[in-house]
């Protein structure tokens, strides 16, 4: 039997701050916005920073969140997402969003936490837009936003099992960052800085020494050791290095968009077919599916057709900078420039490449509505190039790191899925939990 209960009853604090922007610093006290919550992440993420002082953090705000809270978005594009406050709290909170503290007596934090993130209570969330331009839920209508409220035994089984995966996810998901910072750290030693062979140059000739100790292998280590220059030629680069241009070492290739309105371009599709949107929505570096699918007739419409797995993606526009790895082969809109994988470049050169050189891509865009880089703009761009082999030894030595990370993006998105489905089959009461956990 349900006790449902409202979102105001529900709570015994809320963490509001003024509905305009804090005053920000060089550093400080990192200030979190709405684009650092996300209903796919446990915990907020920290992208596109600003920072607080110490007396704006300890004047300006009226309160601040502490561990275990609920974070709520309630305006703009992430109205609605909800995430956790960890239990070292070093963030304040910036406006559009609130921290919600559950009145633990009425109802399980971690329940609560769990039915806001449910389909039927973001729905509701939803329906309750008071702006059909920019969406908000006020807090004045937390009377109104309805939980579901089993016997409290069952919320509390509910919250842990809901955290449990959630905190596998968010397990995984640091795992793949230290993977990938791993593996861009091994990149820009080799390509960027040229660590090997300044060390070489240096009288360096322990090979673990010699690679920065980033491959503390000793077998491993001396046979690439081996592979790097001790000096440096008049280009600026390791010897016999040169700098090539990217379209010459790889095949490179934009995208476009069959008619909307011919549906047998679209209806019963089963090529994939990207646009920028769906990289915006990715949580991890591979790209599996689509929003949309195409045709075969669909298909002959976009000139470059299925770009290959391994293929790296790269939004070309609004905005530049979004990069996955195709995971199946897929075909892409004209917001992308696509770089099909060679023995000169392969799959993991070109995506840590194209990472380390962000700045200098949308350097060369232009455009007077909008920012794009051109395909003509981009195959000159240039590549410190050290030789086939060895950039089949940088993917032979990081290509672990990426099937981890694949790994780890798979099971995630398994344990999402399942979340998300069980959840509100729990709620509901429809299914028990060992059932759910079997499933699980």
């Amino acid at each position: 039997m349900l006790d449902p209960i409202s979102l105001k009853d529900a709570l015994k604090f809320i963490v509001d701050n003024r509905g305009k922007t804090a005053p920000t610093a060089a550093d400080g006290h990192k200030l979190i916005a709405t684009n650092c919550v996300s209903n796919r992440d446990l915990y907020p993420i920290y992208e596109n920073l600003r920072f607080v002082s110490q007396e704006t953090y300890d004047t300006w705000f009226r309160a601040h969140p502490e561990p275990f809270d609920i974070l709520l978005t309630n305006k703009g594009s992430q109205n609605g997402a909800i995430c956790l406050v960890p239990e070292v709290v070093d963030f304040c909170i910036a406006q559009d969003m609130m921290a919600l503290r559950a009145d633990e007596d009425k109802i399980d934090p971690l329940y609560l936490f769990a039915a806001l993130r449910s389909s039927q209570v973001q729905a509701a969330i939803k329906n309750l837009n008071v702006d059909g331009v920019i969406p908000h839920f006020k807090k004045t209508d937390f009377d109104k936003l309805f939980i579901p409220r089993p016997k409290r035994p069952t919320q509390e089984a509910i919250g842990s099992f809901h955290f449990e995966l959630c905190a596998k996810i968010e397990l995984n998901r640091r795992m793949n960052e230290t993977l990938e910072a791993m593996a861009r750290a091994v990149f820009k030693d080799w390509f960027v800085d040229f660590g090997p062979t300044r060390r070489k140059a240096a009288g360096e000739t322990d090979p673990v020494a010699i690679l920065g100790g980033l491959l503390p292998d000793p077998a491993k280590a001396t046979e690439l050791a081996v592979l790097f220059p001790s000096g440096f030629g008049d280009n600026g680069l390791p010897q016999g290095w040169e700098e090539r241009e990217v379209g010459d070492l790889c095949t490179v290739v934009g995208g476009g968009t069959p008619s909307t309105k011919e549906p047998t371009f679209w209806d019963g599709g089963t090529h994939n077919w990207a646009t920028p949107k769906d990289l915006s929505k990715l949580s991890g570096l591979f790209l599996r599916e689509t929003e949309r699918q195409v045709t075969d007739i669909g298909l002959t419409k976009v000139s470059s057709g299925l770009s290959p797995v391994g293929s790296v993606l790269l939004s070309s526009r609004a905005p530049i900078g979004y990069v996955a790895i195709a995971e199946a082969p897929v075909a892409v809109n004209q917001g992308f420039i696509v770089m099909q994988p060679t023995e000169a470049f392969s799959t993991e050169f070109a995506y840590f490449w194209t990472q380390s050189n962000l700045d200098v891509i949308k350097a060369n865009a232009n455009g007077s509505t909008f920012q794009e880089i051109s395909k003509k703009n981009f195959r000159p761009l240039l590549v410190n190039h050290a030789g086939d082999e060895l950039t089949e030894q940088f993917s032979e030595v990081v290509g672990p790191m990426m099937d981890l990370i694949r790994n780890n993006e798979q099971e995630n998105q398994t344990l999402a899925a399942t979340r998300d489905l069980l959840l509100p089959k729990l709620m509901s009461g429809e299914i028990r939990l060992k059932d759910a956990e079997d499933a699980a």
